[in-house]
C-alpha cells in the first residue's frame, strides 16, 4: 500500500486515472483505501432534476451513486443513500451558492460543488469544497494558445463546532497543454498538497471563517505553483535557449518597471 501510494504521487494528474485503475486490478483488496486516499482530476455530472453541473468525489460517492449538492438526489438513483442533517443541509445549500460567487469572480467560469457530512466519530461537520476550471480550446476561458488546461481545486476540512478547530486539507491538480507552430508543443502537469489549521471565534459564521482560509490557501497555492513549474520552467529555457532581443528587451523593462 505505502509503495502504490508512493507511486500515485509521483503521477502526473492526467494519467492518475489510468494508473489508479491499473492499481485497483492489481491490489483489489486495498481498493476501498486507494479511493478514499488517492486525489484524482475531477469528473462533471448533470442533476437532471435541477438541470445544474456537479463534481464527483469521494466524499458525495455512496456505491456506485453520487449525490448533487443541488438537489440531494444520488446519480443513478438511490434509495437509501446517506444524506446530511436538516441542518447541514441548509447550510450546505448556503454554501453551494456562496462558493458559486467565488468561482465566477476568482476562475470567471467553471463548475463548483460542496458537500458537508457528519463524521463518524466525534462532533462537529466536515466539508468538501471543489473547483473544477476547463481551460482548453473546448471548454470555457481559452488563453492564447492553450490547446488544454485543467485546474482542479480540492478543499477538505472537518471542523469541531464546540472548540471552532478549523482543520484544512487543499491539493490543486494543474494540467496543461500548448501548441503553436513557432513555439512547439509543450506539457505540464503536477499537483500540490498543503495543510492548515486554525482556531477561530465562530461570531462570523462556519462560512465566512471556512470561505477565508480557502482564500488565503488558495493564494499561497497559486504562488508556489508559479515558482515551482512556471518559474522553474522559464529558467530551464532561458538556460538552454537564448531568448530573442526584443524578449530581452521587455523583460528588462519590466524588471524595471517593477
Amino acid at each position: 500500500m505505502e509503495a502504490a501510494m508512493d507511486l500515485m504521487r509521483r503521477m502526473p494528474p492526467n494519467q492518475s486515472e489510468a494508473a489508479l485503475s491499473s492499481l485497483l486490478a492489481l491490489l483489489p483488496q486495498h481498493s476501498h483505501d486507494l479511493l478514499s486516499r488517492v486525489d484524482q482530476p475531477l469528473q462533471i455530472l448533470s442533476d437532471s432534476e435541477s438541470g445544474q453541473e456537479f463534481l464527483l468525489c469521494d466524499y458525495n460517492r455512496d456505491g456506485d451513486s453520487y449525490r448533487s449538492p443541488w438537489s440531494s438526489k444520488y446519480h443513478p438513483p438511490l434509495d437509501d443513500g446517506s444524506q446530511p442533517s436538516a441542518e447541514l443541509r441548509k447550510l450546505e445549500m448556503e454554501a453551494n451558492d456562496v462558493f458559486a460567487i467565488y468561482r465566477e469572480q476568482y476562475y470567471e467560469g467553471g463548475v463548483s460543488s460542496v458537500y458537508m457530512w457528519e463524521p463518524d466519530e466525534g462532533e462537529g461537520f466536515a466539508a468538501c469544497f471543489l473547483i473544477k476550471k476547463d481551460g482548453s480550446k473546448s471548454g470555457q476561458g481559452r488563453r492564447g494558445y492553450l490547446q488544454e488546461g485543467l485546474w482542479d481545486a480540492i478543499h477538505v476540512g472537518p471542523d469541531n463546532d464546540g472548540t471552532a478547530h478549523y482543520s484544512l486539507t487543499s491539493t490543486i491538480m494543474l494540467s496543461l497543454t500548448t501548441s503553436d507552430k513557432s513555439a512547439g508543443s509543450f506539457k505540464l502537469s503536477g499537483s500540490i498538497t498543503r495543510q492548515m489549521a486554525l482556531d477561530i471565534s465562530v461570531s462570523d459564521g462556519h462560512l465566512c471563517n471556512m470561505g477565508r482560509m480557502i482564500e488565503e490557501m488558495e493564494s499561497k497555492l497559486r504562488n508556489s505553483l508559479d515558482q515551482v513549474y512556471f518559474g522553474k520552467t522559464k529558467e530551464m529555457v532561458f538556460t538552454l535557449r537564448r531568448p530573442p532581443d526584443g524578449m530581452l528587451l521587455q523583460r528588462s523593462e519590466r524588471l524595471r518597471v517593477d
